[in-house]
């Protein structure tokens, strides 16, 4: 006859098993305390392995300049995905306009810049001295007493008549390379000069009409995304006089320019804004603010 095993009850088995898990669980914690007290050997590697477990998944690189955030490229790519969305339905909010032209100021874009920079003295100039804008380095006190029609009056005019001050430009932070920042913090902080220039409004009307400028003379990404895009939620009447109007005048002086990066504005305050146009390759386009009135009156 075959041998047949004695049965083990279940409750038996169970006992067994729970009996045998604690045993090991007590030698386990048993041997993490002797461990912690330096009662066990360890061996070369355990500190090492052990600061590797601890170590953060993300590490922050260290900033390459004052107020520079470093991202990882997913970063970058939520930062353009977000700030795009909330620029396209809500354009009046800055923090949307600043991260979107950061996380699309692409470094073959900046260097194209620089190198136009570096083969023109004044630009040359401006990479050396690196000029940073606000209202205290112009004294715009000092500007209000330059005689009319100069550059100095033209642009703090500009500012008054449109109640703008040159300190509401954010500093670069998202900008990896110091020097290509510092090229976009020019680019930014140069801005009002060029609503001064052309006389256009800080109405949306008006920085769609400034960014397809900027876009043909610095080829600034950003403001490319802007020309092309920001048109679509505006009213018809705008989009007409941005489409027949504003678009040929910024085409047709994209030919005629000097790349407006090279324009040392603070050096040159005094000079006669119309002469400058003319120097520069400007045609200043009709009064934005006129026919905007222009077309009210006549609803």
């Amino acid at each position: 006859m075959p041998l047949v095993k004695p049965q083990v009850a279940p409750s038996r088995q169970f006992f067994t098993l729970a009996f045998t898990a604690a045993s090991q669980l007590y030698k386990s914690t048993s041997l993490a305390d002797q461990l912690e007290r330096g009662e066990i050997h360890r061996g070369p590697n355990h500190d090492e392995l052990l600061a590797r477990k601890k170590a953060p998944l993300f590490v922050r690189p260290e900033p390459n300049y004052p107020q520079h955030v470093p991202l990882y490229g997913f970063e970058k790519a939520l930062l353009f995905a977000g700030s795009a969305i909330g620029a396209f339905f809500h354009p009046e909010r800055n923090e949307f306009i600043v991260a979107l032209g950061e996380s699309t100021a692409f470094p073959y874009f900046l260097k194209q810049l620089k190198v136009q920079m570096l083969n023109d003295p004044v630009g040359r100039q401006i990479l050396k001295e690196r000029p940073y804008i606000t209202s205290e380095s112009l004294n715009l006190a000092k500007l209000k007493q330059y005689p009319d029609n100069t550059l100095a009056r033209a642009y703090v005019d500009w500012l008054e008549k449109e109640g703008v001050s040159p300190d509401t430009r954010e500093p670069v932070r998202f900008i990896d390379d110091e020097e290509l920042a510092f090229i976009f913090q020019r680019y930014r902080q140069c801005h009002d000069f060029y609503h001064a220039i052309t006389g256009l409004p800080i109405v949306r009307e008006g920085e769609i009409a400034l960014k397809l400028f900027e876009f043909l003379n610095l080829k600034i990404p950003f403001a490319g995304l802007g020309a092309l895009f920001a048109p679509i939620p505006i009213k018809r009447a705008q989009r007409s006089r941005l489409f027949n109007i504003y678009y040929p005048w910024a085409l047709k002086n994209s030919f005629t320019c000097k790349p407006l990066i090279n324009v040392y504005w603070e050096k040159i305050l005094d000079r006669d804004v119309d002469q400058l146009r003319n120097e520069l390759g400007i045609e200043k386009p009709p009064d934005m603010r006129q026919l905007r009135k222009a077309k009210i009156t006549t609803l």
